[in-house]
């Protein structure tokens, strides 16, 4: 890998952020299927990918509102319905549903669940090169009955995360929150002359 590659990948890691407020601008859904085609490449332990999906794209985007009015309260629906569904149906280009399957084994659960991640982290960096910012959403209603059947989520199915996307005015972006430096996180152990050394700096 060329240096240039390796400072264009650091910059794209730094410099993304969520977003929450969008362009009105539709993306093409080619190019969402290109991302995930990428976002894809994964790395993964079982024999097939453990992730599946479901996409909300123009009209399509009613139906994931009403999956998530479903599961308020008859006076919240009457306080923010509105208002929700105009932002769900609107104000939001996409709606990206994450899956893996329900694994009762430990140790594949937590592979898949992982590999799943790492897939969503792919795509925000490789959406972000496109111009296009997400928010990743892990909401109460992710685990909702009533949720997951109006939206197409099958029995035996997890949601790893609900996605929204769309093209993002640069100006409106999040400043960006500091991280903590490696040294105040890292232990080293390292073999010496005296036998394992502990250099922890915090």
């Amino acid at each position: 890998m060329s240096s240039q590659s390796y400072e264009t990948i650091t910059r794209t890691i730094r410099e993304r952020r969520t977003v929450n407020q969008f362009k009105p601008d539709p993306v093409p859904r080619s190019l969402m299927l290109e991302l995930l085609e990428s976002a894809g490449w994964a790395p993964f332990h079982s024999l097939r990918e453990p992730w599946r999906y479901i996409l909300f794209e123009g009209d399509g985007r009613k139906v994931f509102s009403d999956a998530v009015l479903s599961t308020y309260t008859e006076e919240k629906r009457k306080q923010l319905g509105e208002r929700v569904a105009n932002v769900y149906c609107h104000e939001v280009p996409l709606h990206l549903l994450v899956l893996i399957e329900e694994e009762p084994r430990p140790k594949e659960w937590e592979e898949a669940l992982c590999a799943a991640s790492t897939l969503i982290h792919n795509l925000q960096l490789l959406a972000w090169e496109q111009g296009i910012g997400l928010v990743w959403k892990t909401n109460d209603y992710n685990w909702d009955p009533r949720f997951r059947a109006a939206a197409g989520v099958k029995p035996g199915q997890k949601v790893v995360g609900t996605l929204h996307l769309g093209y993002f005015d640069p100006e409106k972006l999040r400043r960006p929150r500091p991280r903590t430096a490696v040294a105040d996180l890292l232990t080293i152990i390292d073999s010496d002359s005296d036998g394992i050394r502990n250099s922890n700096s915090q």
